[in-house]
């Protein structure tokens, strides 16, 4: 692993968009890649801040911090998602959208990376509210979008109905139905049957690829999940009801549950289903509360960190037990966690890879879209397991021909690709 940059120290890297920069930097090294090459891919090509206002319902006005940034559109056009949250900044959002074309290029489908947020709480909006400032921000941020240039998905806090109304909007603008622009959308609206599961999906693949490289079946694998929302959700049910794993955690920011002896996940996921706010607190079934913290070190084959970043720093990863880890969340482990983890022997599958089974299915629904032709959910689910099994297929390779830890051989292949892509394409030819 190189030494961080003075940019990247260790000292630095509790951010997102530091611990990405600190990966970048190593992943170029390792490759030996060009410095122009370097630079260009440690900086994002187009960057939008807007000040959005819209009309409460109680007449006052409200204004909002948004953002959309496009790293790289090298590999096709920028994807990413959008997410609704108090803490996005720019920062994190320039972050997320260098973590996204890598994705794209980890998986090998033919985008590059963007995302985008607003800074606020949704909670606090009503409908009509959240409906305002979706419209208004698609709106603003429409002269550098479009179903050929970026399209934007969901993400924290935001859902299919966001990006129906996303869609209209921009299809109003252009005076034409376009559902291509957006993915993630209702299957009424030209979204993808196995969407809303695909991310989960994709967890539960890559965690049963790697249990069957380690020598064991996903049968009796005890696996502890942080964060149920979707994404983790799916991953634990997928991985109890189709591999035959024993879940015996899990937790939202409400609540942790724990059984050793596995969880009951039906009468789990039949009280979330009438919680409010979905959330784990409340339940009363066979299983100890815990905390959060306590889940990360819980003596476990399997740890999915499927909430949000920085869950596995410095402070708590000598004290993980689970051998494995499979990042559902992005950024789930901080820089200097991860060189804790691999000195210590301990597998992780990360976040660009992981958790890609989500835009693998957006890909699927832009293709879908474009052709106006829909697959049945069988077919969506035959090619997502095609794409992410030989996808980790290529990253244990590389692994095994370099001799490195899953994370350098994804970046590695990932950086690659699109390096490959900008110098084809001749971004600094003479003539540029």
């Amino acid at each position: 692993m190189a030494t961080p940059t003075k940019e990247t120290s260790l000292e630095t890297t509790n951010s997102m968009l530091a611990t990405t920069l600190a990966l970048f930097d190593s992943t170029f090294e390792r490759l030996q890649l060009d410095e122009g090459i370097a630079s260009i891919m440690r900086q994002t090509e187009v960057e939008m801040t807007v000040t959005i206002p819209i009309i409460a319902d109680d007449g006052r006005i409200l204004t909002f911090k948004g953002y959309r940034v496009q790293h790289s559109s090298a590999r096709g056009p920028s994807k990413g998602g959008i997410r609704y949250h108090p803490d996005v900044d720019i920062d994190e959002v320039r972050a997320l959208a260098m973590l996204m074309t890598l994705k794209c290029a980890a998986v090998n489908i033919p985008f590059g990376g963007a995302k985008g947020g607003i800074c606020v709480n949704p909670a606090e909006l009503s409908m009509h509210e959240l409906e305002r400032l979706t419209r208004r921000f698609a709106k603003m941020i429409a002269p550098i979008l479009g179903g050929k240039r970026d399209i934007p998905a969901p993400d924290m806090n935001t859902n299919e109905q966001t990006m129906a109304w996303f869609m209209d909007e921009i299809s109003s603008i252009q005076g034409y139905y376009s559902p291509e622009i957006t993915t993630g959308k209702p299957v009424i609206l030209g979204g993808s049957e196995g969407r809303t599961e695909a991310t989960g999906r994709g967890v539960a693949i890559a965690t049963v690829e790697l249990l069957r490289k380690l020598g064991r079946e996903p049968q009796g694998a005890r696996v502890a999940v942080q964060g149920y929302g979707n994404v983790g959700y799916y991953a634990a049910n997928i991985l109890a009801d189709e591999y035959g794993c024993k879940v015996i955690a899990v937790s939202d920011v409400s609540d942790a549950l724990y059984n050793p002896k596995g969880l009951d996940l039906a009468a789990i996921n039949q009280h979330v289903a009438h919680s409010p706010g979905r959330l784990l607190k409340g339940f009363t079934g066979n299983a100890e509360h815990i905390t959060n913290a306590e889940l990360l070190t819980l003596d476990t084959d399997v740890l999915i960190p499927a909430a949000i970043e920085n869950q596995i720093t410095g402070k708590n990863a000598g004290q993980i037990q689970a051998q494995i880890i499979v990042e559902g969340a992005n950024g789930p482990t901080t820089y200097e966690a991860d060189l804790i983890l691999r000195d210590r022997g301990i597998h992780v599958v990360p976040d660009i890879l992981a958790n890609a089974g989500g835009v693998i299915v957006s890909y699927f629904e832009w293709v879908q879209d474009l052709q106006f032709y829909f697959w049945e959910i069988d077919e969506v689910r035959r090619q997502l397991y095609k794409k992410m099994s030989r996808s980790f297929e290529e990253a244990w390779a590389m692994a095994q021909e370099r001799n490195v830890d899953l994370r350098s051989a994804v970046y590695m292949l990932a950086v690659q690709r699109v390096a490959d892509a900008i110098q084809k394409r001749g971004y600094v030819s003479a003539g540029g």
